[in-house]
This record gives C-alpha cells, sequence and structure tokens, in this order.
C-alpha cells in the first residue's frame, strides 16, 4: 500500500473511531431501501477494501467524463483527464456552461438522476453536461465508497483544471451538482480547485459517517455553495444540517409529502431540483434557527431554490413547502 493511502486511511480510521464514540445520530447498523425496493443492512463499521481503494488513489480512469450537449443529448463522449484530444475532438464548447452531474452510492451513468438532470439542463440552455461516473466505488460497501469520496472528488478537480488548461473553459462558468455521497465528492472537487468555481450544489448530502467528517462539503468549496435536504430526519441518509452558504430544507428538511421511504425521501432532493432547473418556482423564506425551520414560521427574505443561476448569491437557512408530485 503506497504512502499516500496509508495516511488518508489512518485519518479516516481515526474519523471513524471518534464518529462511534461522538455522533450518536446512527446506530452501527442502519437500513437501506435500494433502487429496487430491496431493503439492505448497512454496517457503519464494515471492513473498508484497501485493494479497491489503492486502485482509486492510483488509477484516474476509474472516474468517468461523459459529455452531452445540444449536439450530442443522448449518446454521450467520453473525455479523459490528460489526453487533450479526447476534449478538442468532442462537442465540448468552452463559450458554452458547464454543468456537471456526480451521483451518489450504489449508483453509476444509467442512474435516473442523471438522465434527469441532464435533460433538464439541455432543454433549459446551451450547456455542456459532464456525467462524472465513479461506479466501482460507489458499488462497493458503504464505508468504503465513504472513505474514497476525498480522492474522487480530488481528481474531478483535477480534471476540470485540466479541461480549464486545454479549452480556456472559465471556472466562473462550471456548476457543479451532487447527490448523497456525490455532494460530498463535488465538495473535495471545488477543495481542489480552491473555491474557484462559480457554484456548488449539494442534493440531500450523506449524513452516515458524515456528521463529524472533515471531508464533507463546506461553504468554502466554491464562490456559492448551495445544499437541498430533503431526508435529514433521525434515520435519514442526509446530513440535515446546514453545511453550505445556503442551506434550504425543503417541508422541514425531514420527510417529503408523498414519500413513505427514508429513500424517496432522499431522491427528492434531485427531483426538487431538476423542477427548479424548468420552472425555478421553490421560494424559500429565511429562518432565523432551524427551530424556525421545524415549525414552519420563517419570516426572513426569500431567496429562490435551486435553479441554474451561476451568479447566485445568498446564505442562510431557508425554508419552503412543495407539493406530492412534478412539478412541485
Amino acid at each position: 500500500m503506497n504512502t499516500l493511502l496509508f495516511i488518508c486511511l489512518a485519518v479516516y480510521s481515526a474519523t471513524a473511531v471518534s464518529l462511534k464514540h461522538v455522533d450518536n445520530k446512527y446506530s452501527r447498523f442502519i437500513k437501506y431501501s435500494d433502487y429496487d425496493g430491496v431493503m439492505h443492512t448497512v454496517d457503519l463499521e464494515e471492513q473498508l477494501d484497501t485493494e479497491l481503494l489503492d486502485d482509486f488513489f492510483k488509477n484516474p480512469d476509474n472516474n468517468r467524463y461523459l459529455l452531452y450537449t445540444r449536439n450530442n443529448p443522448v449518446v454521450s463522449q467520453t473525455l479523459r483527464l490528460n489526453n487533450t484530444n479526447s476534449i478538442t475532438l468532442s462537442q465540448f464548447d468552452a463559450r458554452n456552461p458547464t454543468v456537471v452531474i456526480v451521483h451518489g452510492w450504489l449508483n453509476d451513468q444509467h442512474t435516473k438522476l442523471n438522465i434527469v438532470l441532464t435533460d433538464a439542463f439541455l432543454r433549459k440552455s446551451n450547456v455542456n453536461v459532464i456525467v462524472m461516473e465513479w461506479r466501482r466505488l460507489a458499488l462497493s460497501n458503504y464505508v468504503t465508497a465513504t472513505a474514497g469520496v476525498p480522492a474522487v472528488g480530488r481528481r474531478l478537480g483535477q480534471f476540470l483544471e485540466f479541461l480549464h488548461s486545454v479549452t480556456g473553459a472559465p471556472f466562473e462558468t462550471m456548476h457543479i451538482i451532487g447527490f448523497s455521497l456525490g455532494a460530498h465528492v463535488v465538495g473535495n472537487a471545488g477543495r481542489e480547485l480552491g473555491g474557484r468555481v462559480a457554484r456548488i450544489t449539494g442534493l440531500d448530502p450523506a449524513g452516515p459517517l458524515w456528521n463529524l467528517n472533515s471531508n464533507r462539503l463546506r461553504a468554502s468549496d466554491a464562490i456559492y455553495v448551495e445544499a437541498m435536504h430533503t431526508d435529514g430526519g433521525v434515520l435519514g441518509l442526509g446530513i440535515g444540517s446546514a453545511v453550505a452558504d445556503a442551506d434550504f430544507f425543503p417541508n422541514g428538511g425531514t420527510s417529503q409529502p408523498g414519500c413513505l421511504t427514508s429513500l424517496c425521501h432522499h431522491d427528492r432532493a434531485w427531483q426538487l431540483f431538476a423542477s427548479s432547473v424548468t420552472y425555478n418556482h421553490f421560494l424559500g423564506r429565511e429562518c432565523s434557527n432551524m427551530l424556525q425551520v421545524s415549525l414552519n414560521n420563517c419570516r426572513g427574505q426569500i431567496l429562490n431554490m435551486g435553479n441554474d443561476d451561476l451568479s447566485k448569491k445568498g446564505s442562510g437557512l431557508y425554508r419552503l413547502n412543495t407539493q406530492r408530485s412534478y412539478p412541485y
């Protein structure tokens, strides 16, 4: 095992020990329903797959960058880190904004959130959409996937730096979006770039093993960082606490109308975001504290939740109420 991996695993192990003794939100075993509706038991103290992690630290091709534009909205083109031709011979247009979408645990390039968000952005405006797939690690056990998030995120940051160097695409026209574990991935990508990208959106950032984790998404990771919390209840899959410049809590942030499972509450974050890109109709009301969020008695200023505005600014806690079905 190389020195860098050893150091990273040592740091992660220390964090995991701390979480066991200090963070009482989650027990060792949590229930998780997958996308086929099958319920699984997740062991938050499961053994790390160090061989897989070692490969992710060494091999940049474990991250795949799949480009979609209005010229190729269905069939992607693969862009590669340190491969100039893969970019210059593609449909990538540096004159257009760039949107990067990063999936979460147990997902891959074909997961519905990638398809829906890509379609929403391309219908709305002429942009480059890059779906970053990290399926080999995302399909491993949850503890291993969590431990590898910083490496995946740093590699994404290095890819965007390379994209900038090859094409001149400004960081100020980049919007990076991540769901669940992917929200922490994009935070690490933004950190690798020194917070220079225009905007990061975290869609219900993952909660288990992240409440006290220094590698989680934070406000300094981009010029503007926004988080949407939809499953932050006691045993929710989302982190539930403020992590960004602006944190939105639809329907209080713990459960969503029309949902009966934690996975449904969790997924509602990307569904709401996709709708906001199309309609920009969600108006959050600023709250003074989380008690106001819970009681739905916020009286502060209004800030739109979601949308595709690269110059968006704002800070604070926001509550809004939505409907049970699209466009919510």
